[in-house]
This record gives structure tokens, C-alpha cells and sequence, in this order.
């Protein structure tokens, strides 16, 4: 029997409500949230998503403050290059 529908992942759950748009922008985001992310302090992929803005590492149970759906937003990512340039300068 032939396939008739194409899979809808994590929206699925969705049905045909909300439409097309506001469903596949769910789904990159709810993507990028579940999976394993990099921890800053042990390096391995263990990193979870706890509660909002949460973070955990399974490996050595560190835990941080990050962005709602990434560890690292792209804000904090400019903030900390800038931070490494103010302190190179003093130096």
C-alpha cells in the first residue's frame, strides 16, 4: 500500500491545525531544543534541556543559565566575543 501523506514529525500532533507556516517553525525550533547540545565544561554532547532557559549536562551534572530553546543564544555568543577583545586590549 502506497504512503499517503508525508510525515509531520513533532507536529503531527498538530493535525491540520494552525497552518503550514506556524507548524514548521515549531518544528525547527522543538528540534533544536530536544537534541544533545555541547557543555562548556566537559566537552561531550550531554547537554539537556531542564525547564525553561535550564540547562544540565548528564555527564558532570553541571548546570546553566542559557537561552529558551538553544544553550547559547546568538546575543550571548557577540557578548562573549566582545568580552574577549576588551580583555585582550587590557593586556
Amino acid at each position: 500500500m502506497a504512503k499517503r501523506t508525508k510525515k509531520a514529525k513533532s507536529t503531527g500532533k498538530f493535525g491540520a491545525r494552525y497552518g503550514v507556516k506556524a507548524r514548521n517553525k515549531y518544528r525547527k525550533i522543538d528540534e533544536k531544543q530536544r537534541k544533545w547540545h555541547l557543555c562548556p565544561q566537559c566537552g561531550h554532547q550531554k547537554v539537556k534541556r531542564e525547564g525553561t532557559a535550564i540547562w544540565v549536562c548528564r555527564k558532570c551534572g553541571a548546570k546553566m543559565a542559557g537561552g529558551a530553546y538553544l544553550p547559547q543564544t546568538d546575543a550571548g555568543l557577540e557578548v562573549k566575543k566582545t568580552l574577549r577583545s576588551v580583555v585582550a586590549e587590557e593586556e
